[in-house]
């Protein structure tokens, strides 16, 4: 969540000033797959936090090849740093921002610092106190979570 958080403060309410809403697609394995509990948890937490709802689409298992962005972003990032050394993390940020395209995509990276806390665990009474709803169509991986009245 905190990326996504980073991306709307320094570039999301700039471009998109009175957003109400938020699609992100989401590969389904990992930490924000779709039966993630302390995803959802976050999820809510920053649907409250801002306002707008999180509509949120995973892909199915195994089939993440299917995340254009994902190939497109990523074969980019590899050849700007083909031969160069990843000696520390700060590299790899500088190389990753370093990274364009001749269409004009220029990519923005950010280093995290922050240390998260693990095994945090989400009870059945947390999760019965989201906003979140199924969608018509996969509601197993695709939902919307609402900001819940203050």
């Amino acid at each position: 969540m905190q990326s996504i958080r980073t991306w709307r403060n320094r570039m999301g309410l700039k471009r998109y000033p009175g957003m109400s809403e938020l699609t992100i697609t989401a590969d389904g394995g990992g930490s924000n797959g779709a039966r993630v509990r302390l995803c959802k948890v976050e999820l809510q937490k920053f649907a409250d936090e801002t306002g707008m709802t999180m509509n949120v689409h995973h892909y199915p298992t195994g089939t993440s090849k299917w995340n254009k962005i994902e190939h497109r972003l990523f074969c980019q990032i590899t050849q700007t740093w083909r031969a160069k050394p990843l000696a520390s993390r700060a590299a790899v940020v500088e190389l990753i921002a370093a990274t364009t395209t001749k269409t004009g995509l220029k990519v923005e990276s950010a280093l995290d610092e922050k240390t998260y806390e693990k095994g945090i665990k989400v009870s059945k009474t947390e999760m019965a106190q989201l906003d979140i709803r199924g969608d018509t169509f996969h509601p197993d991986g695709n939902s919307s979570v609402h900001p819940r009245p203050k």
